[in-house]
C-alpha cells in the first residue's frame, strides 16, 4: 500500500506541476513580469513557501527533537536545491538537448541568475556562520536584516527581471475554454491555485509515506529533516523546472531553483533565528558547507560557462553523496 500511495502522490505532483508551470507563465505575462522574475519569484516562492511551515509546525508541536527537525528542515532545503535539484535539471537538459533549440547552451536572463546565486552564497553562508559563532542575543536583529534583505532582492528582481514572455511562446492555458489566445485572469489564478494545491498535497502525501519507510528502517529525526524531508518536499515541486528546461525555457527553469535558494537562505533562516536557539550541529554545518559548494559550482557552470555540462552534474551529485557518506560513518 505504501508503494501504491507513493506512486499516486508522484502522479498528483506531476499533474500539479503541469498546471502550475502553464499558469505561472500566463501570470507573468499578464502582470508584465520578466521571465527572470517570473521564475525567481512567482514560481520559486509559490513552491518553496509550503516547506517554510515545516520547522514552524515542528516547534509548535513541541515533541522531543522538534528543534533538530526544524533546523534540519531549514538547512536541508537549500542544500538539496544546490546539489540534487541542480544535477537533475542538468541531466534533463542533456537528455533533451536534441529537442532544445539551444542544445546544452544556457538561454537565461544573466542579471537575474547572477543576483540569485550571489545572494544565496552570501546569505546562506551568513546563516551558517550565525549558527556557529554569533551569540543568541543578536539573533532577532539579524532575523530582521534577513527579511529586509529578501524584500530588497524582490524589489530588484521585479525591476530588472528581463523581457516579458510573449503570449505566442506560451502554450494554451489548460483550463481555458474560451476562444482566443488571451485567457481570463481569473482562470489563470484558479489554475495556479489548483496546480499549487496538487503539488503541495501530493508532496505531503509523499512525505508521509517516506516517513513511514524511514521509521521502519530506524532513521534519526535529524537525518530525516536534513535529507528525507527536503528530498520529498522540495524536489518533487521542482518538477516544474524539468518541464521548462525540456522546452528550452532556462530562465524559468533555473529561476524556479535559484529563486527558491534565495528564499530558503533568508526567510526560513530568519524564522529559525526567532523560534530556535539556532545552534547548528555538525550534520547541519556539513550540509550547509556542501550546499555552499554546490552554489559555487552553479555560479561557475551556469553563470560563467553558460551551459549545461556533465562535469558540474557529477560534482553536484558527489556533494550530495558526500553528505550521505558522512551521515553513514558519523
Amino acid at each position: 500500500m505504501e508503494v501504491v500511495l507513493l506512486a499516486v502522490s508522484f502522479a498528483v505532483i506531476l499533474a500539479g506541476a503541469l498546471l502550475f508551470t502553464n499558469a505561472v507563465e500566463w501570470a507573468g505575462n499578464k502582470l508584465g513580469v520578466g521571465e527572470g522574475a517570473t521564475g525567481s519569484i512567482l514560481a520559486a516562492v509559490g513552491t518553496a513557501m509550503p516547506e517554510t511551515l515545516i520547522p514552524i509546525v515542528a516547534i509548535i508541536g513541541g515533541a522531543e527533537g522538534s528543534e533538530d527537525v526544524a533546523i534540519g528542515a531549514i538547512i536541508g532545503a537549500p542544500f538539496l536545491l544546490a546539489t540534487v535539484a541542480m544535477a537533475l535539471v542538468g541531466i534533463s537538459a542533456l537528455a533533451f538537448k536534441a529537442r532544445r533549440e539551444q542544445g546544452t547552451s544556457l538561454r537565461v536572463h544573466v542579471p537575474t541568475l547572477d543576483r540569485d546565486l550571489v545572494f544565496f552564497l552570501i546569505f546562506f553562508a551568513a546563516g551558517i556562520l550565525i549558527g556557529v559563532v554569533v551569540p543568541e542575543e543578536v539573533h532577532i536583529p539579524l532575523a530582521i536584516v534577513l527579511v529586509v534583505a529578501y524584500a530588497g532582492y524582490v524589489r530588484a528582481t521585479l525591476r530588472g527581471g528581463g523581457d516579458v514572455q510573449k503570449a505566442e511562446t506560451i502554450g494554451p492555458l489548460y483550463m481555458d475554454r474560451t476562444p482566443g489566445d488571451d485567457p481570463p485572469g481569473a482562470t489563470v489564478v484558479i489554475q495556479l491555485i489548483i496546480g499549487l494545491a496538487a503539488i503541495v498535497g501530493g508532496a505531503h502525501l509523499f512525505v508521509e509515506e517516506l516517513i513511514h519507510v524511514a521509521e521502519s528502517i530506524g532513521l534519526e529525526p535529524l537525518v530525516l529533516s536534513l535529507v528525507l524531508a527536503p528530498l520529498a518536499t522540495e524536489l518533487p515541486e521542482k518538477a516544474n523546472s524539468f518541464f521548462w528546461v525540456k522546452d528550452g525555457k532556462d530562465s524559468l527553469a533555473l529561476g524556479n531553483i535559484t529563486g527558491a535558494m534565495v528564499f530558503q537562505s533568508t526567510i526560513p533562516i530568519a524564522a529559525g533565528l526567532l523560534i530556535t536557539d539556532w545552534d547548528l550541529s555538525s550534520y547541519a554545518i556539513v550540509s550547509g558547507v556542501l550546499g555552499l559548494a554546490g552554489g559555487a559550482v552553479a555560479y561557475w557552470a551556469l553563470r560563467l560557462r553558460r551551459r549545461f555540462e556533465l562535469i558540474p552534474i557529477l560534482i553536484w551529485s558527489a556533494l550530495f553523496g558526500a553528505f550521505i557518506a558522512y551521515v553513514a560513518v558519523a
